[in-house]
């Protein structure tokens, strides 16, 4: 490892001198200030969308959600967006009762993928990171409304969600599937959450 000194006066492995400082001129100059922290802020920072989708399969078929979406009505996996204070398998287990009516419970991990969804009308472009769970699907909650936005839930073959892949929200919605088809599991461990995600408040700004 080369070691260079750095705008702030510390020594710093060459490469990461190169693409942080060299690579924005201005950065380095900020840098340079007294009060100026090392650090450049987190919120500069690319980062994935964070989502969980539950994998629900009943007597070779698969429980599948109907969603309006800017495209049109599209199928998904039961899924969304991992948000404060959950471990993953909790957040898929809120989503599928969410979205499903179903309470679910995660046994194990079937995946963990990324995708890329690009909207040019809007400038969107979003990666997403998700993290598919199976487990065992409790008995439909009649009292309880889907998400809005859902029209309904569908279970469908294996054949069925291969036919409609045109409608599919997200390549992963098969993905996914297969995946379950060919056994892919992992125990629910190697998803570690420290108990500081749900322990700790939100700061105050």
């Amino acid at each position: 490892m080369k070691l260079v000194d750095s705008p702030v006066g510390a020594q710093v492995d060459d490469r990461i001198y190169t693409e942080t400082y060299k690579a924005s001129p201005k950065l380095s100059q900020a840098c340079m200030a007294e009060d100026a922290p090392i650090i450049p802020s987190m919120d500069t920072r690319w980062k994935p969308n964070v989502t969980v989708a539950a994998i629900i399969e009943r007597d070779g078929r698969y429980l599948l959600i109907e969603e309006h979406t800017q495209e049109g009505l599209r199928l998904n996996n039961p899924a969304g967006h991992l948000d404060p204070g959950e471990s993953p398998a909790d957040a898929c287990a809120r989503e599928a009762l969410e979205e499903t009516a179903h309470p679910f419970t995660p046994t194990a991990l079937v995946g963990i993928y990324m995708s890329r969804f690009q909207r040019p009308a809007t400038g969107e472009d979003i990666t997403y990171l998700r993290m598919a769970f199976c487990g065992d699907i409790g008995e439909h909650q009649a009292h309880l409304k889907l998400d809005e936005g859902i029209v309904r839930t569908l279970w469908m073959t294996p054949e069925e969600i291969r036919a409609s892949v045109q409608r599919h929200r997200s390549p992963l919605v098969l993905q996914c599937i297969e995946d379950h088809l060919a056994g892919q599991r992992f125990p629910l461990q190697v998803i570690h959450t420290d108990p500081a995600v749900a322990a700790l408040p939100p700061l105050q700004r």
